[in-house]
């Protein structure tokens, strides 16, 4: 199995495609807005899907909440921002956090999903690009932590696997990694802590930001001396996957990027653009995926299975909903 994550063009699973992701057997699958309508075609995806790909690769989606959601009304509840749940306050924002996660874990795993890229871990900063903004839970990193754990759990109970983003924190970044290049002096404490508090969750996700100060020549994504110094060292054993690498903040092929950020140290290089030019231009340069990233992959599915519960969807949603409505 190849260790990377990659993106479809559209709503069905093209010839090409089907016979790229058969032959060189990535270890998963990333869906975006442009490949769910509703769930008979989202469905008729997923089995063509589990078709070619290898038994033990997983279906991931970005459903954070607010803006950021790729299961939507009408077909699928709308959650609310980070932003949203942090500003209610107390414990009114910790039963929302959990009951959000649980209800977007519920939706995804029963859409066949076993990977959803949430919660994000990163601090509001007043001054950081709006890239994270609404998506950031507060600019208190002991409220962030707090918050993205409870959401992280519900999560978990609803069946799928959480991601913690972006290591080591993004939200002071004055700039937008989907556009270019953003550089920091240095990490910040107050943005790692949420990440060390939640040191057990089973994946995190890289940031694309350079910091000069730890390493003047690469993103944290690509750069051992931040995986290695910074983000392993917070005590992460689980997947490290990057962010999405057609982003414009790297440089190099579809192919380089890969394989610098596997060099670096992440188990798994995720491509999201969907083109099959990149697709196949990654996962024919790419070797098996480490022993050790196998394990981690084991690992974090189990946790999933081992958490779920039996969760009144309808219940959480009205109880989720009058919470934030609530005066």
């Amino acid at each position: 199995m190849k260790p990377a994550i990659v993106g479809l063009s559209g709503l069905e699973l093209t010839a090409d495609e089907a016979a790229c992701l058969a032959e060189h057997r990535p270890a998963g699958v990333i869906l975006f807005a442009r490949n769910v309508q509703d769930p008979v075609q989202l469905g008729t995806l997923m089995e063509a899907l589990h078709a070619v790909l290898p038994e033990n690769a997983v279906l991931m989606v970005d459903q954070e909440g607010g803006r950021v959601a790729r299961l939507r009304p009408p077909h699928w509840w709308a959650h609310p921002s980070a932003r949203a749940i942090g500003a209610l306050g107390g414990q009114a924002s910790v039963r929302a956090a959990w009951l959000t996660g649980a209800l977007i874990g519920v939706e995804c795993a029963a859409a066949g999903f076993d990977v959803v890229a949430a919660p994000v871990l990163d601090v509001g900063a007043p001054d950081g690009h709006d890239v994270i903004g609404d998506r950031a839970f507060a600019h208190d990193p002991e409220r962030v932590a707090l918050l993205g754990r409870v959401f992280a759990d519900g999560l978990l109970a609803g069946g799928v696997q959480p991601v913690g983003k972006h290591a080591p924190g993004h939200g002071r970044a004055r700039a937008d990694s989907h556009v270019e290049l953003p550089v920091l002096d240095d990490v910040d404490a107050g943005d790692m802590l949420p990440f060390a508090r939640n040191a057990d969750l089973p994946w995190w996700m890289t940031a694309h930001i350079l910091y000069r100060l730890r390493d003047g020549e690469h993103p944290a994504t690509q750069s051992r001396l931040m995986i290695d110094g910074v983000i392993r060292a917070m005590g992460f054993d689980g997947v490290l996957v990057s962010d999405d690498l057609a982003m414009q903040a790297l440089r190099g092929s579809p192919a380089e990027r890969a394989l610098a950020a596997l060099a670096a140290g992440c188990d798994i290089a995720l491509h999201c653009s969907g083109r099959i030019g990149d697709t196949r231009n990654i996962l024919e340069n790419l070797g098996e995926a480490a022993p050790v990233t196998l394990e981690r992959l084991a690992a974090a599915g189990l946790r999933a299975a081992a958490s779920r519960l039996v969760l009144d969807a309808q219940a959480l949603a009205e109880e989720r909903d009058a919470l934030m409505i609530a005066p």
